[in-house]
């Protein structure tokens, strides 16, 4: 019966001193998918490595205070692969896979495009790299959840203001295309949609104005997942009782 989140912390020091940790010890999770590390191996102290006994395993970022993902979990794993074999973005630290018998749990935190036109680019062409990669993985055979921050809400109902966001980074017609094409013709799974239809589930909010307070958000983070696994899914929940960065945790249950 694993119970999976994933959590964007905006920095792993900034986070644990919000309560992230202590809030993870309270969860009895099986695994748990990080993003956005913002530190080195050598800023890793063993409670951020292995906190209340879990294993940890993480792809750092070249540049310092950038990126970073990871992938905490109860057992060890069989395997573990860092990076998804781009020079490019694997210097970035944006991808942790660990198999666990039949079971791949995946890390990843895809780009933004939205601080400037150049990192735009970067951000098309992590998409047209990680399709093919996508479509790799499927065809290994195995169940696998992809957790993480994607950087873009699929439809109208995952951002608030959606009309006001089609020319903006996140929601622009080229990047909602690539997810159906991962959800159609991959054959992967928006779980949490598809055990939560509601509008308004979102998982990220500007630091700008009342953007939080008011629920003016977007669903930017996943878990994207085969269909064996998906149909296990049982329950969904977005936690915001304590804000430990500008995303919050997606937890999902699932029996199998």
């Amino acid at each position: 019966m694993p119970k999976i989140i994933s959590a964007n912390l905006n920095g792993i020091r900034s986070a644990a001193k919000k309560g992230f940790f202590d809030w993870m010890g309270t969860q009895s999770a099986d695994f748990i998918c990080v993003q956005e590390l913002k530190c080195q191996a050598s800023d890793m102290t063993d409670a951020f490595r292995n906190p209340h006994g879990y294993h940890g395993h993480f792809h750092y970022a070249e540049k310092k205070g950038y990126s970073g993902t990871g992938v905490y979990s109860k057992i060890e794993p069989d395997a573990v692969k860092i990076g998804f074999g781009s020079p490019e973005f694997d210097a970035e630290g944006r991808y942790v896979r660990c198999d666990f018998g039949d079971l791949t749990i995946i890390s990843v935190y895809c780009p933004s495009g939205s601080s400037s036109p150049e990192r735009q680019l970067a951000k098309f062409r992590f998409m047209e790299l990680f399709l093919p990669h996508l479509m790799e993985l499927r065809a290994e055979g195995r169940e696998v959840v992809i957790c993480g921050d994607w950087n873009i809400a699929h439809k109208e109902i995952d951002l608030k203001n959606w009309k006001g966001n089609r020319k903006n980074s996140g929601f622009l017609p080229e990047e909602r295309a690539w997810l159906t094409r991962i959800f159609d013709e991959c054959g992967y799974v928006d779980v949490h949609r598809g055990i939560d239809p509601r509008p308004e589930q979102y998982t990220w909010w500007s630091n700008r104005g009342q953007a939080y307070a008011k629920n003016v958000g977007w669903r930017i983070d996943y878990h994207v997942a085969t269909p064996g696994i998906a149909k296990c899914a049982q329950e969904v929940s977005v936690y915001k009782d304590v804000k430990f960065s500008d995303h919050a945790p997606l937890i999902i249950q699932y029996v199998r």
